[in-house]
């Protein structure tokens, strides 16, 4: 008998198998908050009665505006276990798209933490489907301006602690998620329970994550961000120990919070890591040594920064490629055997790239006329990707869906890739990103690399703007270290010696800090309107 992929069945494995393992979160007054996934799957059962009392009907989706926390955590199966689904919302996106996301997913309640209180209030009069807040702590602050209100623990005190599953279909939806929205509206895309159930196992290969009961796992990237990568539903089937840091997402809490509570495994962005790695540097007393692994996605990790955590702290990087469509997993760059014994140097350049496929999602690599690339890791096209856990549609966005999507199948990730003899995918740009200078395209992703491995360089982007001749060509925008000088003869320099000239940017912008986006990336969209009027000559030197 053909047994349904359900979400109810992961939860349930760890409450019955691994009761007395801890999820451990940092609250907001800086204490810990400790209990058990026996502690867990009963607060899960009362959460589903409440949902029960408060009307919600099958497949009626709630919204968290949450960070990570073992109260997000239980919202990760109340809903889908009981047929509902959850709505994860970025608290980071700009009020008008954060408007749409909860209208177009047409939400019933809002759960949110404290700390969002006032991003919610201040947009709550624009919510059309909204019929609860739910604000996830002991008690409603005062002053609240919502209504109606409810405490989380008012809300679950008195439901039953344990609750019949319904009979679930494995294609009904479990969650949601939406894009960040950085070319046009936010685009919501459904995930169903087959999916993210296989997507948790995938979690588990070894040429994936490899996250085993034995690991103490640590999400970092937010709960919020295209299912917190996976992590809180992989380490529960698995039955790992988990660390949710709450709001206190600095290098220095995370790092102690490492030492603190023996972490193997964590997953965040790149800038992440760059700021601990100088926060390590400069207090030498916090021990990290437990760290097997970390995980980095959201941008490609310059290769210093894999060497630094390698060489002073091993602490392998593994880069993560994926994206919200994809549940978010497409690609690991764990080390096939073939190449174990290579030099350290080479075993960095394969340790930078996305990766090869993890079991379960297909790839293939188109040029502009249609036609597959060879696997040469020179020519390159558009990835395109299919499998289980990958969406095939956008929610309400029928025009985006027929765009993104082929009628065979295959998602168009707009990433420009090449791939090579042993399966690595390199992500040259994305399609959006890529500098097309004189009929030839340069890498702004190499180039961004190669700047942060400059010692006096702490945060890098490259964009393009006009050139009278060329048409585009790249400019850096930097950020040095603090107490450091940098100048452009000394990056002209350190690029050289990787690029050929016409590589090189034409001009360099120092600036204080780069714009990220709601997901911590950098935010080009915003670089490239600052410098909208900026037409290079052949007469512009460096710098300039």
């Amino acid at each position: 008998m053909q047994t349904q992929l359900t979400l109810d069945t992961v939860i349930d494995r760890a409450g019955s198998l691994f009761p007395d393992r801890e999820i451990v979160t940092k609250t907001l007054d800086g204490s810990q908050h400790r209990y058990t996934y026996a502690d867990a799957h009963e607060r899960i059962c009362q959460l589903a009665h409440a949902l029960d009392e408060l009307g919600l009907d099958r497949g009626d989706r709630v919204a968290s505006v949450a960070m990570n926390n073992y109260r997000h955590f239980e919202l990760y199966f109340g809903p889908a276990c009981s047929g509902r689904s959850l709505h994860m919302c970025n608290p980071r996106l700009p009020d008008d798209h954060f408007q749409y996301i909860i209208n177009d997913a047409e939400d019933s309640v809002v759960f949110l933490d404290p700390a969002f209180i006032e991003k919610v209030a201040q947009n709550a009069s624009e919510f059309e489907s909204v019929e609860q807040f739910v604000v996830l702590a002991e008690e409603v602050p005062d002053g609240t301006p919502l209504e109606p209100v409810i405490a989380y623990e008012d809300l679950l005190a008195d439901q039953p602690t344990e609750y019949e599953w319904p009979d679930l279909d494995e294609e009904e939806e479990c969650g949601m998620c939406y894009t960040s929205g950085t070319t046009g509206k936010p685009k919501g895309v459904e995930y169903s329970h087959r999916g993210v159930y296989l997507h948790t196992m995938a979690a588990g290969f070894s040429d994936g994550i490899g996250i085993k009961g034995s690991d103490t796992v640590m999400p970092v990237v937010p709960m919020f961000h295209a299912n917190g990568w996976g992590l809180p539903y992989a380490a529960t089937y698995f039955g790992a120990e988990q660390v949710f840091p709450g709001v206190h997402m600095e290098p220095e809490p995370l790092a102690r919070l490492i030492d603190e509570e023996n972490v193997t495994m964590s997953g965040a962005v790149p800038t992440l890591w760059l700021g601990m790695s100088e926060f390590l540097d400069a207090n030498p007393e916090v021990d990290i040594s437990s760290i097997d692994r970390l995980m980095v996605g959201g941008s490609a990790p310059p290769k210093s920064l894999i060497r630094t955590f390698d060489e002073e702290y091993d602490a392998p990087i593994l880069q993560g490629w994926g994206m919200t469509e994809m549940s978010p997993l497409g690609s690991v760059s764990t080390l096939r055997k073939e190449l174990e014994e290579k030099d350290p140097d080479e075993r960095y350049e394969f340790y930078a790239k996305a990766g090869m496929p993890v079991p379960g999602v297909q790839t293939r690599i188109r040029d502009e006329d249609g036609n597959e690339v060879p696997r040469d890791g020179e020519e390159f096209g558009e990835l395109e990707v299919r499998g289980p856990w990958i969406a095939d549609r956008y929610h309400n966005r029928p025009e985006a869906t027929a765009e993104s999507f082929t009628d065979d199948g295959w998602f168009k990730t707009g990433d420009i890739v090449t791939m090579d003899e042993w399966g690595y995918i390199d992500i040259v740009d994305r399609n959006k990103d890529v500098i097309k200078s004189g009929g030839e395209w340069i890498s702004s992703v190499d180039l961004e690399n190669e700047l942060m491995a400059h010692e006096a360089v702490s945060e890098a982007t490259v964009i393009a703007v006009d050139h009278e001749r060329w048409q585009e060509r790249p400019m850096a925008c930097i950020v040095p270290r603090e107490d450091e000088d940098v100048t452009v003869d000394s990056l002209e320099e350190h690029l050289s010696d990787s690029f050929p000239s016409w590589w090189l940017p034409d001009n360099y912008e120092f600036l204080e800090e780069i714009p990220k986006t709601s997901t911590e990336k950098f935010d080009k969209k915003v670089l490239r309107e600052r410098f909208d009027d900026v037409v290079l000559t052949t007469e512009t030197e460096a710098g300039q």
